[in-house]
This record gives C-alpha cells, sequence and structure tokens, in this order.
C-alpha cells in the first residue's frame, strides 16, 4: 500500500511493530477515540502555525488547507464513531509528540523548521499506520484508512517542503536527529495503547 509513496518509507526509521498493530485490533474503540484526538489536534496545530507565522506565504497556504482536511478527516471519524455507538471520551496524550516536541530549538527560523519536522514525521507515521492496520480491519474502518494515505503523504510532502524552504541551511543533520528520536518512541513499550504509541509493555 505504501509503495506508492517511496519518499515517506525511506523518511521513517522503522516499520511499526507488530505487536502495536495487534494492540490496535484489540482496541478498536479506543483507537478510534485516539484517532479522532490526533485529527483534531492537527487541524489545531496547523491553525496555530497560521497565527504565529503570518509572514510566511507558503505556510499559509499549505497549512490552511491542512487544517481543512484534517477537521473533516475528525468528522468522518466521529461519524464512524458515533454510527458504532463509541463515545468520544477525553483521553491523556501519548508521549509521542513531546517526545519529540521537547527538543524544538528556541530560536528562528529553527524553531519553525524543527517543527516542520516533527509535523513531518507526525503525518508519515500516521500514514504508515493507516497502511498497517487497514488490511486487518473490517470493510468500512479498511476503506476508510486507505482513503486516507494519500493525504497524510501530502501532509508530509508539505510539511517537509515548508522545513527545507524555511531553514538557511540543509535539514539533513536535523532529520536524522528527529529520526533517532521517532525510532525509540516507535518502539520502546507503553503501557497505554494510543495511534502513536509503541508496542504494549510486557508488565
Amino acid at each position: 500500500m505504501l509503495s506508492a509513496y517511496p519518499e515517506l518509507v525511506e523518511f521513517l526509521p522503522c516499520e511499526s511493530p507488530k505487536a502495536w498493530v495487534n494492540w490496535a485490533l484489540e482496541n478498536q474503540t479506543l483507537l478510534l477515540n485516539d484517532h479522532a484526538h490526533c485529527e483534531k489536534k492537527a487541524a489545531s496545530t496547523a491553525m496555530s502555525l497560521m497565527y504565529r507565522y503570518v509572514d510566511r506565504d507558503n505556510l499559509l497556504h499549505k497549512m490552511s488547507r491542512l487544517a481543512r482536511e484534517e477537521l473533516l478527516h475528525f468528522e468522518q471519524v466521529h461519524k464512524i464513531m458515533r454510527k458504532r455507538d463509541v463515545a468520544y471520551d477525553h483521553l491523556t496524550a501519548s508521549r509521542y509528540a513531546e517526545g519529540l516536541r521537547k527538543h524544538i530549538r528556541t530560536h528562528e527560523p529553527a524553531r519553525l523548521v524543527d517543527t516542520m519536522i516533527i509535523g513531518a514525521f507526525v503525518e508519515a507515521r500516521s500514514c504508515e499506520r493507516f497502511a498497517a492496520l487497514a488490511p486487518h480491519l473490517d470493510e468500512e474502518l479498511s476503506k476508510f484508512y486507505i482513503s486516507l494515505l494519500k493525504s497524510e503523504a501530502r501532509h508530509f510532502q508539505d510539511y517537509l517542503e515548508l522545513a527545507k524552504e524555511y531553514s538557511n541551511e540543509p535539514i539533513d543533520d536535523r532529520v536524522a536527529f528527529f529520526r533517532d528520536l521517532e525510532e525509540k518512541l516507535i518502539t520502546e513499550p507503553d503501557e497505554e495503547f494510543r495511534m502513536h504509541s509503541g508496542p504494549p509493555s510486557l508488565m
């Protein structure tokens, strides 16, 4: 499924652990809940960037479109949840996003560049996980997750292109830095299942 997106596959440090895929299949109610939260957070992040960087024309264009698409995805997930009588509950955030964002540099444009690189990893990982789950889900969810691949892959590209555009230097070293962090966050065990958690802890 991801063969159409070779740059995305190469960008990520690893595939999602099989143990995480099995954990997701055992917790589909929680999967839908956290997926909805992720789409809403993604839209909120895009809007926040638009407010913070009002002088970045290409960013405004790409983030505006991204925010609209993420809100549509939220509506689609929420519709599926309502159809299945799945309550939309408050959830604690996974360690994934914070584990990446705490390493964002504080001066500009480095802060913006790091934020864009992290956005690329989040979107790429979401795309990879939808593809990993789709073959194992019921027909409705499988079709829905497959339908998200194209937009998630484009969001990955948008974030990566913006990182390159606004950086004063090549971004390869920062991408490699965050790739190492991302691999640890994806492969090290977690106690709570989330869309971007690691595999289940054996404890």
